[in-house]
């Protein structure tokens, strides 16, 4: 046990997958959050343990809410760090860590949350993310992995080369995981850049897709699927407008579907300006667009 968490009852649970779901670095599009949100809405949960936000957090950046009626102080509500237990709808059981971000002693979250799930019989960990990326919104949202194994990685795709980037709390989960042996993988989709400030539920389905896929899990995307039409149908609706931005969507997409098929660059052949160089100029275009 720790300090840093009240811990509250040890349910029977068979071989449980954990999800990381703090809400932090980095979540483009809020595919995670969403992500997480329909997985808590199609099921039944129970806490396991709750984490000491006072020691963990910084509140001055994560301010409680106040509930004001008619003048009067009626309460505050308080952000929370939570590890929860609960079951997909064949019976599979899943731990799902979820709330915020913690400001404070990461090296020893990281451990308490990895010796949580050894001592509950975890077999693997997962976590969910979102990042920008030079990506067309006309195709399906592409995912990368971080992972403890290369097995794992090659699975969901990993990052192919070698990058310094800033880390987030699970990444320090994931090395923790790496030191005691147990599997874990960070699934990361791929947002355009141009949505990456809006709401895009093409990656959430991504990630539940592929979570159930990999921890042979059956948990339902909810409406995803038409939320993510939705928003495809807006955003050919807003490029439609500029023929210059129907140009560099094409242009986007080859570069996409070339580096997918893992055909040799066509990009050096034609000479087409880079990915993010495409990108980058259809967000500045949305960004002038009203609503």
């Amino acid at each position: 046990m720790s300090d840093l968490y009240e811990f509250h009852e040890s349910p029977e649970l068979d071989a449980p997958l954990l999800i990381v779901a703090l809400e932090g670095w980095i979540d483009a599009g809020g595919a995670a959050a969403r992500a997480a949100a329909t997985l808590l809405d199609e099921a039944e949960t129970s806490p396991i343990a709750t984490f000491d936000t006072d020691t963990l957090l910084d509140h001055r950046a994560r301010r409680p809410i106040m509930r004001i009626e008619a003048g009067l102080n009626a309460g505050l509500t308080w952000p929370k760090i939570e590890l929860l237990a609960m079951s997909d709808p064949n019976g599979n059981d899943v731990l799902m860590l979820v709330g915020a971000e913690p400001d404070h002693q990461w090296r020893a979250v990281a451990t308490a949350v990895v010796d949580l799930a050894l001592e509950l019989g975890t077999r693997m960990v997962v976590g969910l993310g979102a990042y920008p990326a030079a990506a067309p919104h006309t195709r399906p949202s592409q995912l990368t992995s971080t992972a403890t194994d290369p097995l794992l990685a090659n699975h969901v795709g990993g990052i192919r080369t070698t990058v310094d980037v800033p880390a987030g709390i699970q990444a320090a989960i994931e090395s923790k995981c790496a030191e005691v042996g147990l599997p874990a993988v960070g699934l990361w989709a791929q947002v355009p850049h141009y949505a990456s400030g809006m709401t895009y539920p093409a990656a959430s389905l991504a990630l539940i897709e592929k979570l159930n896929e990999l921890g042979d899990l059956s948990f339902p995307t909810g409406t995803l699927t038409q939320e993510a039409a939705a928003v495809r149908a807006r955003l050919d609706e807003l490029v439609a407008d500029s023929a210059e931005h129907i140009t560099l969507l094409h242009q986007l997409e080859t570069q996409t579907d070339e580096r997918i098929s893992h055909v040799d660059d066509l990009a050096d052949e034609v000479d087409l300006p880079s990915g993010e160089e495409l990108a980058g100029e259809i967000e500045r275009f949305l960004r002038g667009q009203s609503g």
